[in-house]
């Protein structure tokens, strides 16, 4: 019912699914920030998402893992399941009932599994695309991925849902946690490009602007931005981006063009 990437990143965790199914990422994604991820699919065991990070913050290795969850099951047969760690290449089960086709790939901070598939051409377009996106920011490389396993026919029953699940230390809202992004597209004719533009809209409102690309809050500029805001109604950039929930992407004595194309947008959208 569903194909999925668990992968390490740097000090990050992800997971990224996408079935037909409803809300498969309340179901397959578990990641833990100090020790890994894991997705159990298929007929899915919801006790293999606490017990198997339990066994990774103990060092338990992921083929390690995926051996004592599936040997302790009695229904291992239609289960399948993917597991990464700190180290190493990932792990990934597929039971023999497993409804076809079904099977998985992994390789160093990876593992790729999908069941009711087209064929195996829709893991090894996954892996492809995992493989070819290592200069990309790990969500990015997640969202190519099930774009990719998509793209080479997917599921076979057709779409529904799809989620994207990230852990890293400290990276959470506000820097109060580890959960970077929780993003789950629950029932939705094309999930996947929904679930991208989820990620855009997440990037505008928590991401963090690049120093580099800062604009200097020159006379013409500052002018501009103050015609936009009264034309919202708005006589402060500050009290704006605060309702807009973009106030973190203020900087002092300068603009974020990303901010500034979302002012240039929404003002526009109010004509003039």
């Amino acid at each position: 019912m569903t194909f999925s990437i668990v992968a390490r990143s740097g000090t990050a965790f992800g997971v990224a699914v996408a079935s037909r199914f409803l809300a498969a990422g309340a179901v397959v994604p578990a990641a833990d920030a100090a020790a890994g991820a894991l997705a159990t699919q298929a007929w899915a065991n919801l006790a293999y998402r606490p017990q198997g990070l339990t066994m990774l913050r103990t060092g338990v290795a992921p083929a390690d893992v995926v051996a004592a969850l599936t040997t302790a099951d009695g229904l291992r047969a239609e289960r399948q399941l993917g597991v990464v760690g700190p180290a190493g290449d990932g792990a990934s089960y597929t039971g023999e009932e497993c409804v076809p086709w079904a099977g998985g790939v992994v390789g160093d901070g990876y593992a790729i599994q999908g069941n009711i598939l087209t064929g195996p051409e829709v893991v090894a377009a996954m892996e492809g695309a995992w493989l070819a996106g290592a200069e990309q920011p790990l969500t990015a490389r997640l969202l190519a991925v099930l774009a990719a396993g998509d793209a080479a026919g997917g599921d076979r029953r057709g779409r529904q849902s799809a989620a994207l699940y990230v852990v890293d230390p400290g990276k959470g809202f506000a820097g109060s946690g580890d959960v970077a992004y929780d993003l789950r597209v629950d029932d939705h004719p094309d999930p996947v490009a929904e679930l991208r533009r989820l990620l855009g809209v997440h990037e505008l409102l928590f991401g963090a602007g690049d120093p580099a690309s800062l604009l200097e809050l020159t006379a013409e500029l500052s002018a501009e931005v103050e015609s936009r805001l009264a034309r919202l109604g708005h006589t402060s950039l500050e009290h704006w981006a605060g309702l807009e929930n973009i106030e973190g992407r203020l900087v002092r004595d300068a603009v974020d063009p990303v901010l500034l194309d979302h002012l240039r947008a929404v003002s526009e959208r109010v004509g003039g």
